[in-house]
């Protein structure tokens, strides 16, 4: 069960009009979450180099081929919300995907609430966009989980990620420090669903803006990594239902960098 329909399922009846965000907007109805999942990205900052062997990260100023943090942000969205439900990473399902859409230099990780562990392999020379905890909202889905304009979309994202705590990552044993300055709002974009999607039974094309938490990690050396990441939606009694609720998440990827050579004995 997807953290969406978690939170469908104990909001609390005729609670009225959730709390006021900062935007121009008051949604009338409590606020979408879009856990999915997150994603893994792989790129370079001196902040975690014990040795010339370990993951950089990219610093939260900085771009990558091009493009800022808030853009890979939006790459993420655009791809995780694109891919077929059958075998869907953001889903609790062995037969998940990991290469499913991934194309370019960065590749996307999604994965499901909860805790979980999985294996599984990257080519070398690839980055990968680690969404650490992360929210969504768009025009295709149902209220409580809709936006029809961008003012909308972003005051609704923020107002979720707002409740995002407990955030951590740790890369081969070394944890990440000061992920408060990789909290990012991506850019409003486009992005088509197909049907069934991860969000609702009828896809097609929306617009939607993502908050959240990501890391970009390159310069990943060959050879097994190990990557545990996470945090926890909060809310307090009142605000969504009668009595507080957390939506916690805690992924361990245990990551292989493979190159071709090694592919292909």
């Amino acid at each position: 069960m997807s953290v969406k329909q978690k939170i469908s399922d104990q909001m609390k009846p005729n609670s009225g009009d959730p709390p006021e965000q900062k935007g121009k907007n008051n949604m009338n109805n409590a606020r979408k979450l879009t856990v999915v999942l997150t994603a893994l990205l792989i790129i370079g900052t001196p902040a975690l180099a014990r040795s010339a062997e370990t993951v950089k990260i990219l610093p939260p100023d900085a771009k990558f081929h091009g493009k800022t943090y808030p853009q890979w942000a939006a790459a993420f969205w655009q791809w995780m919300l694109g891919l077929p439900l059958e075998g869907h990473p953001a889903l609790d399902d062995p037969a998940f995907d990991f290469s499913a859409g991934q194309s370019g230099s960065v590749w996307h990780c999604s994965a499901p609430e909860g805790t979980h562990t999985r294996a599984v392999t990257i080519p070398a020379g690839k980055a990968l966009f680690i969404t650490i905890r992360g929210v969504d909202t768009s025009t295709l889905e149902e209220p409580p989980f809709f936006g029809a304009t961008e003012a909308e979309q972003r005051a609704n994202s923020k107002w979720f990620a707002d409740h995002i705590v407990n955030v951590f990552c740790v890369i081969d044993g070394v944890p990440v420090e000061n992920l408060q300055a990789f909290r990012f709002s991506s850019p409003q974009f486009e992005f088509t669903a197909p049907t069934p999607w991860i969000f609702g039974t009828t896809g097609g094309t929306g617009t939607a803006v993502g908050d959240g938490y990501y890391l970009m990690l390159s310069s990943l050396p060959e050879g097994t990594h190990t990557i545990r990441y996470g945090g926890t939606f909060h809310f307090d009694a009142g605000e969504l239902a009668d009595v507080p609720l957390d939506f916690p998440k805690d992924m361990t990827l245990q990551l292989t960098v493979s190159s071709e050579d090694d592919d292909q004995q």
